[in-house]
């Protein structure tokens, strides 16, 4: 069977080939397993080969190290299931293949060959293949051109398969329809907010026994959390700081290797536009400058954006032999056609940064800063085995402060506590997890400082004292004296509502607003508002609190969608789109379950544990 009957099946196997060629060339680093094909399991008569595992599973932690921001451990990889997850992909795929070749699915040569000319990462800077590029990724990731292209090769055959098994799905209208009545509906609606400005007179001041009643019945609101007293010692490279000086001669070595910093020469912001040969190069140039084009225009004659031709700021030495023509311009504007080792180009220099240089002693301090910093650091590292010696040998953390550098304190840490030490994550994480009878161990500051803790009792939920947060306790009074004065009087207005009086016409401000469906924004209104008027019938009212605030809601209508219009037709397509895709995945589930059973899998668990031991 050929792919080049079935432009649908390429299509949809188009997100699966793109995920294998990211994972085929990023080249993590992951070490083969030498020229044997030696392999974690096999499926059938499939192999699943130790390369194939180890690259799959890189692949996924660093998607996950790109989500989280922050490099992913394997520890943490099998926290996530990133190595299951690796397997069972690896296992899938190889059913697939299975089934595939029982089929006589197949693509050809051609198929293959368009598909890799399709990459741009093995395309030169104008667009066509570049076979040394080709090489290098290939080289990069451990593979053979062989070994690639076969993966291509299986890939389409694979996204073939999966149409043949998914083609038929699509989504039933009866389910369609509902969604779409329910996501497209409108409402039109009046919203009348009441504030304190609207009540007969202000709430005041609540008295002491008042105000001592209301912190007495919401004292869940004004409890500490419970917590923990800890002694601590602790050092920073800052602490040090005055303790240490730079001389004048390091401060100085510091500058000459820091001069590419403190001295930059003339730069300016250049784009390049590569040309085939000197006279297409040439004839651009011309069109440019009689004005029949713009660079723009030149650069998307070629099939390029300006980002595939901006060179950021340049020095002169980075241009090489277009550095003369570059920087003669002493305006923006366009120069070339210039000879370059990526052929004949023509240049746009937008904008002159001037040279800058820093003199010594106004960058003195900085260097002096990060000179002393520096040296902090190391101090403190070449001192944490002192520390972590000491406190093996039995000394407490009051101790070790009296013996060292470090500093010691006592904290009531909770929950919510920011300040002093426990500003730093590191000091938090470990306040949390310590418990009775622990030993102290030195951990390290972000910072480059380190600390130990030693729990010295609990502390149990607490309720702060009245006289620390009368404000606080004054203010939350009033707010819920004011909302609940305004709900008596929403409640008088909403009778006055339902006895005839149009809510327009209670001599308050209104809002009226019509056609609003699910997801509008209601402007300077929670959309607990929104919420409420969805969950109306016609000409019922409700009531919505928020802060100080209360909004009266009545609906007025209940609109069905206008299938005619181009909102409610994108709607359509959207619940479509989404639930023929939904329908298509699960059959493709129970296809691939179906194939697993019925063949035997085996895994080497040895050897799975030696790939990622390789980690």
């Amino acid at each position: 069977m050929s792919s080049n009957k079935n432009s649908k099946g390429k299509k949809l196997g188009a997100g699966l080939l793109m995920g294998l060629l990211a994972l085929s060339l990023l080249g993590f680093g992951v070490e083969g397993f030498g020229t044997a094909r030696q392999t974690i399991g096999t499926v059938g008569e499939r192999d699943i080969t130790a390369d194939d595992y180890a690259r799959t599973l890189q692949n996924d932690m660093r998607a996950l190290q790109a989500q989280i921001g922050e490099t992913v451990t394997l520890e943490q990889a099998r926290l996530f299931g990133l190595d299951q997850r690796a397997l069972q992909q690896l296992i899938d795929q190889a059913a697939l293949d299975t089934e595939a070749e029982r089929f006589g699915v197949s693509v050809g040569d051609a198929t293959v060959q368009a598909e890799i000319l399709g990459i741009s990462s093995f395309q030169g800077i104008d667009g066509s293949f570049d076979r040394e590029a080709y090489r290098f990724a290939l080289q990069n990731a451990g593979l053979s051109e062989g070994e690639f292209e076969t993966s291509i090769r299986e890939e389409i055959a694979r996204s073939i398969l999966q149409l043949a098994t998914v083609g038929g799905a699509s989504a039933p209208e009866g389910l369609v329809q509902p969604l779409l009545d329910y996501q497209a509906q409108t409402r039109d609606f009046t919203v009348l907010t009441l504030t304190a400005d609207d009540l007969d007179s202000p709430v005041g001041q609540p008295d002491d026994a008042a105000l001592t009643a209301y912190y007495d019945a919401n004292l869940d609101r004004y409890t500490q959390p419970a917590g923990k007293r800890l002694d601590y010692a602790w050092i920073t490279p800052e602490m040090l700081l005055d303790t240490l000086d730079a001389d004048e001669e390091e401060l100085r070595a510091a500058y000459e290797a820091r001069a590419a910093q403190y001295r930059q020469p003339e730069r300016r912001l250049v784009e390049r536009l590569i040309l085939p040969d000197m006279s297409a190069a040439q004839t651009a140039m011309d069109r440019i400058r009689a004005g029949e084009a713009t660079f723009e225009d030149v650069v998307a004659d070629r099939g390029l954006t300006l980002d595939d031709t901006d060179m950021g700021d340049v020095t002169r030495d980075a241009l090489g032999d277009a550095a003369e023509a570059v920087f003669a311009l002493e305006e923006p504007g366009v120069t070339g056609p210039v000879e370059t080792d990526l052929g004949p180009a023509i240049f746009r220099m937008n904008a002159i940064l001037a040279a800058r240089e820093t003199p010594f002693e106004e960058a003195r301090a900085e260097l002096r800063d990060a000179l002393l910093m520096d040296r902090a650091r190391r101090i403190l590292a070449e001192n944490l085995d002192l520390y972590e010696d000491l406190l093996a040998g039995g000394a407490t953390v009051t101790q070790l402060a009296a013996e060292t550098e470090m500093q010691e304190g006592q904290i009531d840490w909770r929950p919510d506590v920011r300040s002093g030490i426990a500003a730093y994550e590191e000091f938090r994480d470990a306040a949390r997890d310590v418990q009775a009878g622990d030993f102290a161990e030195i951990l390290l500051l972000d910072d480059g400082g380190m600390f130990a803790l030693e729990l010295v009792e609990g502390l149990p939920a607490t309720p702060r004292p009245l006289d620390d947060i009368r404000t606080q306790v004054v203010q939350d009074w009033q707010s819920d004296e004011i909302r609940a004065r305004l709900s008596t009087l929403a409640e008088a207005l909403m009778e006055e509502v339902e006895g005839g009086t149009a809510i327009d016409a209670l001599g308050l401000d209104s809002l009226r607003f019509a056609d609003l469906s699910r997801s509008d924004p209601v402007p300077d209104l929670p959309g607990a508002v929104l919420e409420q008027a969805f969950e109306l019938d016609e000409g019922a009212l409700a009531t919505v609190a928020d802060g100080a605030r209360v909004h009266v809601v009545q609906l007025h209508a209940v609109n069905a969608p206008d299938p005619d219009m181009d909102s409610t037709q994108q709607i359509r397509r959207a619940l479509d789109q989404q639930i023929t895709q939904s329908y298509a995945q699960d059959l493709f589930g129970y296809f691939g379950d179906a194939l697993r059973q019925s063949m035997p899998v085996t895994l080497n668990q040895q050897m799975i544990d030696a790939v990622e031991q390789s980690f």
